[in-house]
């Protein structure tokens, strides 16, 4: 073997070892950053301001529910500030998460922050809210609900496809994508909207500053930017998470000096999930996936 080989083998176990070191420096480095930050940094056993963002279409979600039951019952939470940026979701997910929340006001200022959009489900979130916040061009509103339904029964005619279903009822294969809605049918979810909308109204209704019947003339679907909506009562205050911050410290005697420490319920991560959700990404497409029922979401055509 040559001197020069020797020295080859000689470098390149060095450049190992150099590397294990330094890999080793930096894994210290962050485990004792972790430390510091976990001694020194903001910590839910000290006296804080809670944060909880409700992102992107609103489904059922068993995370974000235990999550708020911690908020409630930590006392060393003062106030939780609910930042919404979703367009709505399933009228049910947005009604569990509305009654959660006032739960928690029983107990605690609610105070609601619309930034982006916080329309239909997103709007009936805020409604939980002992104040409403929004920026002077967030998109609010759009109170109402509504079913969408997909039929291809002339495609399948031209296809040559036929579909049978053996049913209990008349109205027990409705709505189906492989025949048109009958009478029946159609009349029977339009109760079903219109008695889940009613519902919609009423809550806007006894938790604004507006009458029932201002509250219908409002809920006919149309969306506002925060501007408009502070005008018609659906907002109280244009502003963000300082205005909100600065109106607990004035109202609430609760110093905006506290820190501000978001709420985490997001799903544990893994392999599968992290490609699932490189893949698809999280977009509003990859959320309506899981919506069922009555729909409280602005989508625009």
């Amino acid at each position: 073997m040559s001197v020069d080989t020797d020295a080859i083998i000689d470098r390149r176990r060095l450049k190992r070892r150099l590397f294990f070191w330094r890999a080793a420096t930096v894994l210290v480095a962050v485990a004792a950053l972790s430390i510091l930050f976990a001694k020194f940094g903001p910590s839910n056993e000290q006296e804080h301001v809670a944060r909880l963002n409700i992102d992107n279409v609103i489904v059922e979600n068993e995370r974000r529910q235990i999550t708020i039951n911690k908020i409630l019952k930590n006392d060393q939470a003062k106030a939780l500030i609910v930042y919404i940026n979703s367009p709505g979701g399933s009228t049910y997910g947005s009604e569990r998460l509305f009654k959660a929340l006032r739960r928690v006001a029983e107990k605690k200022p609610v105070i609601a922050v619309i930034g982006t959009i916080g329309a239909s489900g997103g709007y009936l979130t805020a409604l939980a809210g002992d104040r409403i916040f929004a920026g002077e061009s967030s998109i609010t509103g759009s109170i109402g609900v509504i079913v969408q339904l997909t039929e291809f029964s002339t495609l399948m005619e031209t296809l040559g496809v036929k579909a049978e279903a053996i049913t209990s009822g008349k109205l027990k294969g409705e709505p189906s994508p492989f025949k048109p809605l009958s009478a029946g049918g159609r009349q029977n979810l339009q109760d079903m909207v219109s008695q889940t909308h009613e519902w919609f109204v009423d809550l806007v209704a006894d938790r604004r500053p507006l009458s029932r019947k201002e509250a219908a003339v409002i809920a006919d679907g149309r969306v506002l930017i925060g501007k408009s909506a502070l005008g018609a009562g659906l907002v109280d205050e244009l502003g963000g998470l300082l205005e909100a911050r600065a109106w607990l410290e004035s109202n609430q005697q609760i110093p905006a000096s506290l820190p501000l420490i978001t709420a985490d319920y997001s799903a544990p991560k893994g392999l599968l999930r992290d490609i699932l959700q490189g893949m698809l990404g999280k977009s509003v497409i990859s959320e309506r996936l899981t919506l069922d029922g009555l729909v409280s979401l602005w989508h625009p055509n």
